[in-house]
């Protein structure tokens, strides 16, 4: 196959450098000619393309890299286009996961109250580049790994747009307990099941050998011989954890023990100001001409293995080798859980190739999982109906549906503070 031409918005992020290193390493898998980087911090934009022109360079890669603050000509010829963009910046984050304690409700990027003011500002923006992608470039696919990822992917595939939408909770698992195991990644399947940042392993298969369809089942001694090490990644009760006899994400923390999530959050700060403060170190560090590999440091800013999810997703959708892969992506339902609406987003694993995404067949969720599952499916429908039509009404509604909210008054207090903190970005107020 020709090489490929790559379009990633918001190419300026910390993060970039992840995904260059996964192009590089795997460039049999992925065969990248032209990298574009497209970000409206012109700055951060060259300081990232330099670091990744020496990572490539490093690995004798022959991509071409190349900026632009301009989406239309960015993504024009691109056979892929990746989002991984966060409206508002850290300053944003840092808002999103501090007003919301001050009802007594978690403050956090992508769960809650700060979920929603981040669905709010990022889905419109999303539609737009979306839309420029379409006009240049039709055919090119969509690789959402903008939070919140489900939300975002709905908005997407509801307008129309070849989309999927990708996480790495799912791979870092799948890492995990390969490494529990003492075997090759590729030998592990996980039985992935729920939505994006609420989903559950509800087996482990230990495959006979890399894409088999036989293999055994592991999850009950993954439990029994690592469960203090697997709960405490999760920072979950074992006991907890090896009576369900399922491995939650570690998202389900916020719903399991939210009060005392509440509680600490408000006692160590926000994980955004982490984060600036390891951006910060990091942008220092990319602005050294002899550095030529993505530093370790990079590794507490989160993503992990986002780069080897996103380079299989996109070569197995543009078919560079031909074959079907199973991928845990988030899709369109279309009846795989029948307690949903067919357009609800759903992570599960898919076989993915050049003709599009396929979820495969799950059995029954439990009710314990279910409840949960449906009740946010529904927080999302409202959540994307405010995010594209706006008003004070249904940002109530969508809050007052969270579980994590449900309250008249808690719902009233954090309308009133999402509206107040994030008004420069909703067009609307």
């Amino acid at each position: 196959m020709s090489a490929l031409k790559l379009a990633i918005v918001g190419g300026g992020s910390t993060y970039t450098p992840e995904l260059i290193d996964g192009f590089a390493r795997l460039r049999d898998t992925l065969p990248v000619g032209e990298l574009v980087l497209i970000d409206p911090a012109a700055d951060r934009l060259e300081l990232i393309a330099g670091l990744a022109r020496r990572i490539f360079a490093r690995q004798g890669h022959g991509a071409v890299v190349t900026t632009t603050t301009d989406v239309a000509a960015g993504v024009d010829g691109a056979d892929a286009v990746l989002l991984q963009l966060r409206v508002g910046g850290q300053a944003a984050r840092n808002e999103d996961e501090t007003w919301p304690l001050e009802c007594g409700c978690v403050g956090q990027e992508t769960t809650g109250a700060g979920g929603l003011a981040k669905a709010l500002r990022t889905v419109p923006v999303v539609l737009d580049i979306a839309e420029q992608v379409r006009r240049a470039n039709p055919a090119a696919w969509i690789v959402d790994f903008t939070n919140p990822v489900g939300i975002v992917t709905r908005a997407l595939q509801t307008a129309g747009h070849r989309a999927v939408g990708l996480c790495n909770v799912a791979i870092g698992f799948q890492r995990k307990f390969a490494a529990h195991l003492g075997v090759a990644p590729e030998l592990v399947r996980l039985d992935h099941v729920g939505l994006n940042h609420l989903t559950w392993e509800r087996g482990v298969t230990l495959l006979d050998s890399p894409g088999a369809a036989t293999g055994r089942e592991v999850l009950p001694e993954l439990l029994a011989g690592h469960g203090e090490e697997i709960a405490a990644d999760l920072h979950l009760p074992v006991g907890v954890v090896r009576r369900l006899g399922v491995v939650p994400s570690y998202y389900l923390r916020y719903f399991y023990q939210h009060d005392a999530v509440v509680q600490e959050l408000k006692e160590k700060g926000s994980r955004a100001a982490e984060v600036a403060a390891i951006e910060r170190q990091l942008l220092e560090m990319y602005a050294d001409p002899a550095l030529d590999t993505k530093p370790e440091l990079l590794g507490k800013r989160g993503g992990a293995f986002y780069s080897e999810a996103a380079v299989q997703l996109i070569a197995a959708l543009l078919g560079t080798d031909g074959s079907t892969g199973v991928q845990v992506v988030n899709t369109r339902n279309d009846g795989i859980l029948p307690f949903l609406p067919d357009d609800a987003v759903i992570e599960v694993p898919a076989e993915v190739d050049a003709a599009g995404v396929r979820p495969l067949p799950q059995r029954p969720l439990e009710p314990l999982y279910a409840g949960l599952v449906a009740n946010i499916t529904a927080y999302e429908h409202l959540a994307l109906d405010a995010a594209l039509r706006g008003g004070r009404d249904r940002v109530f509604d969508a809050l007052l549906a969270h579980p994590l909210i449900g309250q008249l008054d808690r719902a009233e207090q954090l309308t009133d503070r999402l509206i107040a903190h994030n008004r420069a970005h909703l067009g609307w107020a």
